[in-house]
C-alpha cells in the first residue's frame, strides 16, 4: 500500500481480481478500482464473462487469480467447484464472491452478510413481520438474512408458482400470489419494479396504503437508488433501507476479503456513487 494513495504501476507483482457474469457491467470495476487508487493498492480489477464456467474457475485457480465476484448466471453453478463454502453461501445455496488462496478457493455470499448488516444498522426487531415481493435468488439472499437473524413472521409474494412456494417454505414463510390487501412492518421488493432501463421503471412495487402502514421500506433496486418505491416512502415518512446500501456494502465486504483493506464508510460512499454514475 502506498501512504497517501496512487496506485502502484501495474507490474508482474499486480494481483487481479474479477467478476463473472452473464451480463457484465461497470458497476464493480469502478467501485474496487476507484478504492485501489485512493488507498495506493497494487490490484486491478476487470469484468469478464464466460460460456464456460468450469474453465473459468480452473483458471481463477491455476492463474491465482485473487479474487473473483459472481453473477447470474453462475451463482449455483460454482458451488461445486470451490474448496470451501462459508455459511453466508451454504445457508442460500448461492455465491457471489471467491477468495484464492494460494489454490484453495472458499466462498461466500456478501448480499446476506451485507443485508443482515442493514438489519442491524436500522433496529429491525425480530419481533416485526416480513413482506418479502420476488422469489429469485437475491430474494432468496434477502429471505435467508432475515430468518437467519430470528424474524419469524413473513410472507414471500411472487408470481412463480413454483419459486416462490419454494422458498417460502424454505424459510419458514407463508406464500401468496400477489400483494392484495397484506401489509408488514417490513416490506422488501427484491424484483426489477422500478430498476431503470426496464419495462417497469417507473412502477411502484407496493401500494400506497401498504407503504404508509410498514415500518420500513427496503427496495433492492440499486438502479437508481431513489427508485419510485424509495421515493414513495420517503414521501409518507417512512425510513428506508435502499439497494444502493446493499450493493456498497457487498462491495465493500467483498473488498475487505481481497485486499485485507477495509476502506472507510466515507470512503466505501464514494466509491459507490462513482459505481452507479
Amino acid at each position: 500500500m502506498r501512504a497517501g494513495g496512487r496506485r502502484p504501476p501495474l507490474s508482474k507483482d499486480t494481483r487481479l481480481c474479477i467478476s463473472l457474469a452473464g451480463r457484465p457491467s461497470n458497476i464493480g470495476t469502478r467501485f474496487h478500482n476507484h478504492l485501489y487508487e485512493v488507498l495506493g493498492l497494487d490490484f486491478v480489477y476487470k469484468a469478464f464473462t464466460t460460456t464456460d464456467i468450469v474453465a473459468a474457475m480452473a483458471g481463477v485457480r491455476a492463474l491465482g487469480i485473487r479474487g473473483c465476484s459472481v453473477s447470474m448466471p453462475f451463482k449455483e453453478d460454482v458451488l461445486s467447484l470451490v474448496d470451501e463454502v462459508e455459511p453466508s453461501a451454504s445457508a442460500i445455496q448461492a455465491v457471489n464472491t471467491i477468495v484464492n488462496d494460494d489454490g484453495r478457493l472458499t466462498a461466500s455470499n456478501t448480499d446476506y452478510l451485507a443485508v443482515q448488516q442493514l438489519i442491524d444498522e436500522h433496529g429491525l426487531t425480530t419481533q416485526q413481520t416480513v413482506l418479502i415481493r420476488g422469489s429469485g435468488g437475491m430474494a432468496s439472499a434477502v429471505g435467508s438474512a432475515f430468518a437467519d437473524r430470528g424474524f419469524a413472521s413473513g410472507v414471500v409474494v411472487a408470481r412463480n408458482p413454483v419459486a416462490g412456494p419454494a422458498l417460502a417454505d424454505r424459510l419458514g414463510y407463508e406464500y401468496a400470489g400477489d400483494v392484495g390487501a397484506r401489509t408488514a412492518d417490513v416490506i422488501v421488493n427484491v424484483t426489477p419494479i422500478g430498476m431503470a432501463g426496464g419495462t417497469e421503471e417507473h412502477d411502484v412495487a407496493f401500494a400506497d396504503e401498504t407503504i404508509r402502514r410498514a415500518h420500513t421500506v427496503f427496495d433492492v433496486v440499486a438502479l437508481p437508488s431513489e427508485t419510485p418505491l424509495i421515493t414513495a416512502a420517503r414521501a409518507a415518512g417512512v425510513d428506508v433501507i435502499t439497494g444502493a446500501q446493499v450493493i456498497a456494502l457487498q462491495a465493500a465486504e467483498q473488498f475487505e476479503r481481497y485486499t485485507g483493506v477495509r476502506p472507510t464508510p466515507e470512503q466505501i460512499a464514494e466509491a459507490s456513487a462513482l459505481s452507479r454514475a
